[in-house]
């Protein structure tokens, strides 16, 4: 059974929104679409605790709010509200790669020292550091 819905969820568009259903816009060019929060069975203070948790203090923040399938809901920023990001000043981040745990449970993980291209010398002169 779980194998045919698989299949049908792929296939069809119609059929996947009768099974998961589709995302609901709560919030509209940032005016609250009651008619929406009714059908959902969602109140105004559960969407803004929801908006809370997302730190989204103030519901005149939100350009959009969706509730999506999952029953998580979504949030999109009015513009002028959005995080900054280093590409909004044209400044280009340096790589910073994936974290390695160099020591687990007191154990020094020297496989993993030797993938950033260090040694267990390095390590010791930066614990003593710390």
């Amino acid at each position: 059974m779980h194998l045919v819905i698989s299949v049908l969820n792929m296939k069809s568009i119609r059929a996947r929104e009768i099974i998961c259903g589709k995302p609901s816009i709560l919030i509209y060019r940032g005016k609250i679409q009651e008619e929406a929060l009714i059908k959902e069975r969602f109140t105004i203070n559960e969407l803004e605790e929801r908006l809370r948790s997302l730190n989204v203090n103030n519901l005149g923040d939100v350009e959009y709010a969706i509730l999506e399938t999952s029953g998580q809901v979504s949030v999109i920023p009015k513009p002028n509200k959005r995080n900054t990001t280093p590409e909004d000043f044209n400044i280009e981040p340096e790589y910073e790669g994936i974290p390695y745990d160099l020591v687990i449970d007191g154990v020094v993980m020297n496989k993993n020292l030797k993938e950033i291209g260090k040694d267990y010398k390095w390590l010791k002169k930066e614990v003593r550091e710390i």
